[in-house]
């Protein structure tokens, strides 16, 4: 090994497109060199229109300081790296460290690589070697029934519609001084029974003490997962507060279902602020 580097590619979200990153610093964490010396790290962007081209490498070669002799072998190895990202739907891959040899070879010695999972139905060779005994059962349970499910920490569990409404959701929790122990989206073709599994999921996380149901119904009518919420009562134990917060479609009917189902563990709320308020006081007992 006469000399280690850093070279990677991930999605970069701000020019909406691959980027190659290069570095001197190979073998020490890419972060730490981020935040010490971001001057060392040299990036490009590639459109994918036009794809991986000489002057890419070129660049990265240069930023690295590489001998002229050495600069094609690069860009053939780098021209490889972009190749296996697009070709595998991958998300991230680092190779870290870049090693070159005494005789002017570059060797990927250690890699680490990340994939897309709305793509692995088209990777079969990626999706063979997925462990599931790596990941969360509850979210691998949630993801059958079509419901995107991520376990966290605190005990304010939720159940929302839409990604960005749920991250407001908890934004607010934290806001009111609570921790959600979940981020639960339902879907926008949630009903009665995906409603009822909802419950089902978050109440498998002994940490949850209230739950916060957060919907605002558009495609998915409040009804539905009024419905729903009785129908989660009668399969599961829901022995915590639930906090309900119905708007938009049918969201008056919602509130005669649950108003004359009588159960006194459901707490009804007029908005978001107000249910993330009940939602944290319940968890935390007062």
């Amino acid at each position: 090994i006469k000399k280690e580097y850093y070279l990677g590619m991930l999605l970069d979200r701000a020019s909406e497109m691959p980027i190659m990153m290069a570095s001197t610093e190979g073998g020490m964490a890419i972060e730490d060199v981020a935040h010490d010396s971001p001057e060392k790290i040299i990036k490009v962007a590639i459109d994918p229109l036009t794809g991986f081209q000489s002057f890419h490498g070129r660049k990265l070669a240069f930023g690295l300081g590489l001998p002229v002799e050495e600069i094609n072998t690069f860009i053939k190895f780098a021209s490889a790296l972009y190749k296996v990202y697009m070709d595998h739907d991958a998300e991230m891959i680092e190779i870290n460290p870049l090693i070159k040899t005494g005789d002017g070879k570059f060797l990927a010695l250690d890699a680490k690589m990340g994939f897309d999972n709305n793509a692995l139905y088209r990777q079969s060779q990626v999706n063979e070697m997925r462990d599931l005994s790596e990941e969360e059962p509850t979210e691998i349970e949630a993801g059958k029934f079509g419901l995107s499910y991520i376990k966290l920490d605190g005990d304010v569990g939720c159940m929302v519609n839409g990604a960005g409404l749920a991250m407001g959701t908890m934004d607010t929790i934290n806001y009111e001084g609570g921790r959600p122990a979940n981020f639960l989206d339902v879907g926008g073709g949630a009903n009665a029974e995906t409603v009822a599994k909802g419950f089902e999921i978050i109440l498998k996380d002994p940490n949850v003490k209230a739950i916060f149901v957060n919907i605002f119904g558009g495609i998915v009518r409040c009804d539905r997962v009024a419905n729903g919420i009785l129908e989660a009562t009668k399969l599961t134990k829901v022995d915590v507060p639930v906090i309900v917060r119905l708007d938009g479609t049918n969201a008056i009917e919602a509130a005669e279902i649950l108003n004359n189902a009588g159960i006194s563990n459901i707490i009804a709320a007029t908005d978001l602020a107000d249910g993330a308020r009940k939602a944290v006081a319940a968890a935390k007992g007062a």
